[in-house]
């Protein structure tokens, strides 16, 4: 058989165009069978994949074992709500409290509903909060249920009495700023983290003896502080330091950098970095004076910020939030990475791109808020209708919150909260004029 096919092959004429494309032809190596049958490539199926890089949009900020489940859940539970929250805040500015449907799908970013996707659906989630209604004109309208009516008439009521409270807040903020100034629309933007009123850019007028409203040339209105208060100019861990000395000294961290030679144990490096950590800096100094790359500078911005929190709600606060005051808090593009470095206070959750820092201390081990404003209280009591379907038998619908709190409640909540000044021993900070 095998001279057989020899033969066949050295009787097989080749052409001269062969012998050109392919000078190096061998006759023994000619072959009359296809050998396109066969696979010479890795199939697609079985090429080993790259895995996918994450972006700082989609990478979460912390790994295990440093993940906090209870503090990631709220950042879930915000986003979860975001269509809720936003727009019950733009429908409350419509006259009426209404909306025509047709103009509510084109306002996706102001109403907080995925783009591309139908408003309707997202209206369905929450059947107790909104509802839609034909009206003379044969369209359809958006407005709040008669439910969700009586509970604005109770946040009013909430905002009404706890104004002395969000006026100290504001006047605490200016005392922190540059040269004792915010633009109002800073304010503004951010007054829910701080349970400010919508009408507060009008409210200022009430108090000449605190504020000052500036129009600058460009049309900017610009809230100034009037007077300086030496009471509330105390910080939060000024007045914690009062009753547990050790804790706040044990607050932040700023390591001293020495070599391996020393041979320090735990508690001789726990002695020699409190040397570099203490004396803290006020938040309520002039922080723009401190040349910027300095230890000194760094304590300011942390004290800054913390303050800054504990002034919010629910003591934390978005990077949106944060960086809105980067001008007035002399803060830097490394304010990320400096609350990194501070995991004894701060708690950065969700992702890179789109992180929210926490007060630690401010809430247990269930991530429940350890001392809740009335604001907060009410906006959890909204959660909780706005996730049923209907109303539930033994529940009673709307409890006058608002009434609840009088004179002698609001002044309690003044005593203990972040708005009055102490008068202890705070030798522990610096103030830089």
């Amino acid at each position: 058989m095998a001279l057989w096919r020899l033969a066949y092959v050295l009787k097989t004429p080749i052409s001269s165009s062969s012998k050109t494309l392919n000078p190096n032809h061998t006759l023994l190596f000619t072959s009359p069978f296809s050998t396109s049958f066969l696979i010479t490539k890795t199939p697609h199926k079985f090429k080993k994949r790259r895995k996918k890089q994450d972006s700082p949009r989609t990478k979460p900020v912390q790994t295990q074992p440093n993940l906090l489940p209870h503090l990631e859940r709220i950042v879930t539970r915000d986003a979860h709500f975001r269509f809720l929250t936003k727009t019950k805040d733009y429908l409350s500015k419509q006259p009426h409290r209404v909306l025509r449907l047709d103009d509510a799908g084109k306002l996706h970013r102001e109403l907080g509903f995925p783009r591309g996707r139908k408003v309707s659906k997202s209206l369905q989630r929450h059947p107790l909060i909104f509802e839609t209604y034909r009206h003379d004109d044969n369209r359809l309208w958006i407005g709040f249920t008669e439910l969700m009516e009586e509970l604005m008439e109770e946040e009013k009521a909430v905002m009404e009495a706890m104004e002395a409270d969000r006026v100290n807040k504001v006047r605490k903020l200016l005392m922190m700023s540059a040269n004792k100034r915010i633009p109002l629309s800073k304010i503004y933007h951010c007054r829910l983290l701080f349970g400010i009123s919508e009408d507060f850019r009008d409210r200022v007028a009430k108090y000449p003896d605190y504020f000052r409203v500036v129009v600058e040339e460009d049309g900017k209105r610009v809230l100034e502080l009037v007077k300086w208060d030496r009471l509330l100019a105390v910080s939060s861990l000024e007045r914690e330091f009062v009753v547990d000395e050790d804790k706040v000294k044990r607050a932040f961290r700023f390591p001293v950098k020495h070599g391996k030679e020393l041979g320090l144990d735990e508690e001789d490096s726990r002695k020699l970095n409190l040397l570099n950590s203490l004396p803290l800096v006020s938040p309520y100094s002039d922080g723009s004076r401190l040349d910027l790359w300095t230890l000194e500078a760094e304590k300011y911005r942390v004290g800054v910020l913390h303050e800054f929190l504990s002034l919010t709600l629910e003591k934390r606060a978005s990077i949106h939030h944060i960086v809105e005051f980067k001008e007035e808090f002399s803060l830097t593009k490394h304010t990320y990475q400096m609350l990194f470095k501070q995991p004894r206070t701060f708690y950065l959750a969700g992702t890179e791109m789109n992180w929210v820092v926490f007060l630690n201390d401010a809430y247990d081990q269930n991530g429940v808020l350890i001392d809740k404003d009335p604001q907060v209280e009410f906006n959890e009591k909204l959660y909780k209708y706005a996730e049923m379907q209907e109303m539930e038998p033994g529940v009673a619908l709307v409890s006058n919150l608002g009434a609840t709190i009088g004179g002698s409640e609001v002044r309690t909540i003044l005593d203990r909260g972040c708005c009055n000044g102490s008068s202890g021993d705070t030798s522990l900070f610096t103030r830089s004029s």
